[in-house]
């Protein structure tokens, strides 16, 4: 096989696993059967995140925890941005437990980049200072809690 033809392989696989917050959007505005899946910890959940989407941690998933789930459904998984790897987890474990998955490039930090709305459930005054506490928290303790 040429190198073109590894090279076509390569970007098939990787639009068949990942999708971008535009194309994310777009399916989301059409009605498809998506559920948008935050694999972050309850408390980055609660400080922002992408609307209509359920928290359900990366450590946390399991047959019981994710029983409610549509299975004809896309689940795409999300976390922090390229710096997180919770919607990496989070997409193995959905996918092993039989779900089709993507993973949202980028995560919540490029959809906002993008332009897209989110939900935050802190007020700005809160975040505020929680983030003035995390800049004071040891690097090991990352905020989305992974």
């Amino acid at each position: 096989m040429g190198d073109a033809q590894r090279q076509l392989r390569h970007y098939e696989k990787k639009l068949a696993f990942e999708i971008d917050s535009w194309d994310l959007a777009v399916a989301l505005e059409a009605g498809e059967r998506v559920v948008v899946v935050d694999a972050r910890s309850p408390d980055a959940f609660r400080r922002e995140h992408i609307p209509g989407a359920i928290n359900l941690p990366h450590r946390t998933m399991a047959p019981e925890t994710t029983s409610r789930l549509d299975p004809d459904a896309l689940l795409v998984a999300y976390c922090d941005g390229i710096g997180c790897n919770a919607s990496t987890k989070g997409a193995l474990a959905l996918l092993r437990l039989g779900f089709r998955v993507k993973e949202l490039t980028g995560g919540l930090d490029w959809w906002k980049r993008d332009g897209h709305p989110t939900h935050a459930q802190a007020s700005a005054a809160s975040a505020q200072r929680a983030e003035g506490e995390r800049s004071h928290q040891a690097a090991a303790e990352p905020a989305c809690g992974c």
